[in-house]
């Protein structure tokens, strides 16, 4: 059985969930369901960035101390996630004591394996807390960091231990140029490839000014003891989850999904430290873009933002992940609007979706005895053949992490199948009994589609699939079956006949929620 180890950037820990953490939660979520449709072992990694100079500030201004916070909304993220029905196997904290010992283990292999990529060096330059990030003059705009723009940047003067990220600019350039799946979409390929092309600066590992961090595990030369950067601390969690106990992830990650602000300590400094600790790379690396609001980012700091349990609140988590992956392209940035959120809503599942469902299941157990009837199978293939390319596009677009489009080919099959309703007439099918076998043709192809789009969906919408997949009187949970591809002979067959339907309330009820 293949092996598939997903992760999703670490959270950090100061301050609530937020649309962007619900977008990237939810993308790896249907990833992660997908591969387990497809048979592959699946280990999905998630977890809290509880580290940091930016934590201990917001700890004191709360009047906590730093472990309280980062308990308070360690707690506050999982009950969102488990809300949105994140199916994680693994939630990792960097306060753990697992992984505090399992970084200090990284980083002494760096200094046994390559003791020259550690070195002291004094630096000065302005940081920004709010990127936890020495910042360049490209990165500054009117004297502030362009991603944290109502942050006052601080000039730092310390003596710290530095890596030396220089020396690995050649051996990453030749990396991205053999691996080009190494780093997508392939816009932020063509990011950290211009990055490299400018030249790469050592990065300072250790800061002396708070300790509310993992202890860097060599003191200076002067006996000072320091703190681990935080981005020393956060990155080695995909590998630091392997060594918990009772966790099934296994180096390296098949796939790390992470924001597009964040590639270039993915993409650049964290192959860099594998590297020097003679481990290997993860093989890809996914940088979705921003959700934004009327065309700003959300930004806490700037004001731009939306109560995310508002947004679920509206029409239901299913809805919500659906709406989300549908609207906004994973590759690219999108918007999120609640006047184009009740257009989805209405027309793709309550008019679209939910619609299909409802009227099928209504002429099975009116004509059928609600029996899905046998069928012919020329005929069936000759109606549903659309439903064969569509699976096919659907599995090429999940494979290429194109979530939007793989939702667009299940929308294709939904209208398709609208459209074969009202072409095909059941109802005056139903007057003629010598149409008798078209009847039954008609509603079994209808029926082999719709338990198809429950394991299209069941990534997008688990509560909805896994609901339409019991009216149909589908055996078991829809995320047990394995992808049955129409075309594909090896797969075992998605055969509805002789199912019991059972109508349920709608999927998608047409009349709007209060807001």
């Amino acid at each position: 059985m293949p092996r598939f180890y997903v992760t999703t950037a670490i959270d950090y820990a100061n301050g609530e969930p937020h649309l962007g953490h619900a977008f990237e939660k939810i993308g790896a979520d249907a990833i992660a369901r997908y591969h387990r449709l497809v048979g592959d072992e699946v280990w999905f990694l998630i977890g809290m960035d509880e580290h940091g100079q930016k934590v201990a500030q917001t700890a004191v201004e709360r009047g906590l101390s730093p472990q309280q916070l980062t308990d308070r909304i360690a707690e506050s993220f999982q009950r969102m996630w488990d809300r949105l029905e994140i199916s994680h196997d693994q939630f990792i904290r960097t306060s753990s004591a697992e992984h505090r010992e399992g970084v200090r283990e990284l980083l002494e292999r760096i200094f046994e394996r390559h003791p020259d990529d550690f070195y002291e060096k004094s630096y000065q330059g302005w940081y920004c807390v709010g990127c936890e990030a020495f910042k360049q003059d490209s990165e500054i705009v009117d004297g502030q960091c362009v991603l944290h723009p109502t942050r006052t940047l601080e000039w730092v003067e310390e003596r710290n231990w530095f890596f030396r990220l220089s020396a690995y600019q050649d051996r990453l350039r030749a990396h991205i140029a053999a691996h080009p799946a190494f780093i997508q979409p392939e816009s932020r390929r063509n990011e950290i490839v211009s990055l490299l092309d400018q030249g790469l600066e050592d990065v300072s590992a250790s800061r002396s000014r708070f300790s509310w961090g993992v202890p860097f595990p060599r003191p200076t030369s002067d006996g000072e003891r320091q703190t681990t950067y935080v981005w020393f601390d956060a990155l080695p969690n995909y590998w630091t989850a392997t060594r918990f106990p009772g966790s099934h992830a296994a180096w390296p990650a098949q796939l790390h999904v992470i924001g597009k602000d964040i590639t270039r300590f993915h993409c650049v400094i964290w192959p860099a430290m594998l590297w020097a600790a003679e481990l290997p790379l993860p093989e890809r690396v996914w940088a979705h873009g921003f959700v934004q609001l009327g065309g700003e980012r959300f930004s806490k700091s700037a004001g731009v933002k939306l109560e995310l349990s508002e947004a679920v609140d509206r029409f239901g988590s299913d809805a919500f992940r659906y709406f989300l992956l549908r609207e906004v392209p994973f590759d690219a940035d999108g918007n999120f609007s609640w006047e184009r959120f009740a257009e989805r809503y209405t027309s793709d599942l309550a008019n679209g979706f939910g619609n299909l469902a409802s009227r099928t299941i209504a002429m099975i157990q009116k004509y059928c005895d609600g029996v899905v009837p046998p069928f012919s199978w020329s005929a069936l293939v000759a109606a549903v053949d659309w439903l064969r390319i569509e699976s096919q596009n659907y599995r090429s677009a999940m494979d290429d992490l194109l979530l939007h489009e793989a939702l667009a080919a299940a929308w294709r099959v939904v209208a398709r199948a609208n459209e074969y309703v009202d072409r095909q007439a059941p109802w005056k099918l139903a007057k003629d009994p010598a149409r008798a076998q078209e009847l039954n043709d008609t509603l079994a192809a209808l029926a082999w589609t719709l338990s198809h789009l429950a394991l299209m969906l069941a990534p997008f919408m688990p509560t909805k699939a896994q609901e339409l997949w019991r009216q149909l009187g589908g055996p078991g949970n829809v995320d047990e079956r394995r992808w049955p591809a129409p075309d594909d002979a090896s797969a075992p067959p998605l055969d509805p006949t002789g199912w019991r339907v059972e109508k349920g309330l709608a999927l998608f009820p047409r009349e709007t929620p209060s807001a």
